[in-house]
């Protein structure tokens, strides 16, 4: 989306909003002033303000504590943001891009996640079946991890045997589609020609 758009030659920001405890989130997200908390020795612009005329792409974006959401959603609205700690405001023109494993709307129902931040963010929604009911693709994104993998090792890319296929797509893939990108690192060398 971001490589396809007028934006392409601005910056393009990923967060994994899971990966990041809520402390250092908003931060991370808003960026801080020197001082505002014990390790800011320096003033730092957030990935909002840092993603300016590009994308923020928002990683597990239902994690997000509730604080936080109230926050994002200001500044989406608003387009500025102001650091932890400090009473400047910056105007920010960026694109969000925001995924989840999480049932947004049910979480919005149960009131953990706001209903406005959640119309705010799906504006343009994609759903994506987990990979176990779009078995069809376990192929390609097998060839194509296992090319990326060549690329990366600087090697001719490997083929999956039937035999290794056949049990990948037997798999029920807990992991969805994050799980497959393991597989071929670790896989036994009977499996792959």
């Amino acid at each position: 989306i971001h490589v396809l758009s007028p934006r392409r030659d601005r910056p393009f920001l990923p967060l994994n909003c899971a990966a990041i405890p809520e402390t250092l989130l908003e931060p991370e997200l808003f960026g801080h002033e020197k001082g505002a908390f014990t390790g800011a020795v320096a003033s730092r612009p957030g990935k909002l303000e840092s993603a300016e005329g590009g994308t923020l792409f928002l990683d597990e974006v239902g994690d997000i504590s509730p604080a936080i959401q109230a926050k994002l959603l200001r500044a989406i609205e608003q387009k500025e943001v102001q650091r932890v700690g400090g009473n400047q405001v910056f105007h920010v023109d960026v694109r969000i891009l925001a995924a989840t494993n999480q049932d947004l709307k049910g979480r919005v129902e149960e009131k953990a996640f706001r209903e406005d931040l959640f119309y705010r963010l799906n504006v343009f929604g994609i759903e994506v079946p987990p990979l176990r009911e779009r078995r069809e693709d376990i192929p390609r994104l097998c060839d194509h991890l296992l090319a990326r993998l060549g690329e990366e090792g600087g090697v001719p890319p490997k083929r999956l045997s039937p035999a290794a296929l056949q049990g990948l797509l037997g798999n029920r893939w807990p992991g969805n589609a994050r799980q497959p990108r393991n597989g071929p690192e670790t896989a036994a060398p009977p499996g792959v020609s």
